[in-house]
């Protein structure tokens, strides 16, 4: 709607103002929205909206994993500290 709309305006931002106008949201939400559609068509530098669900999954996992290598580890020198006292 903001690209058909910029036909009949004199700028971007008045096509945003008019569109948003008409649905309700702010004209700042409708700026993002088209923003975000320019970046997933290639129109405009930036993570696509896959790529950056790709990046937020992939820092998830990194955190689980480093939580969990932390337990592996704690639970690595409990285990060998008690074997070293039974030794004694």
């Amino acid at each position: 709607m903001v690209l058909e709309a910029e036909q009949h305006t004199s700028s971007r931002w008045e096509a945003i103002c008019s569109v948003a106008e008409k649905l309700g949201p702010t004209p700042e939400t409708i700026r993002i929205w088209v923003r975000r559609v320019e970046i997933d068509t290639g129109q405009r530098p930036g993570l696509t909206s896959d790529e950056r669900e790709r990046l937020k999954a992939l820092e998830r996992e990194n955190r689980e994993l480093r939580r969990a290598n932390e337990i592996l580890k704690a639970a690595s020198s409990f285990f060998a500290a008690e074997l070293d006292g039974r030794r004694r």
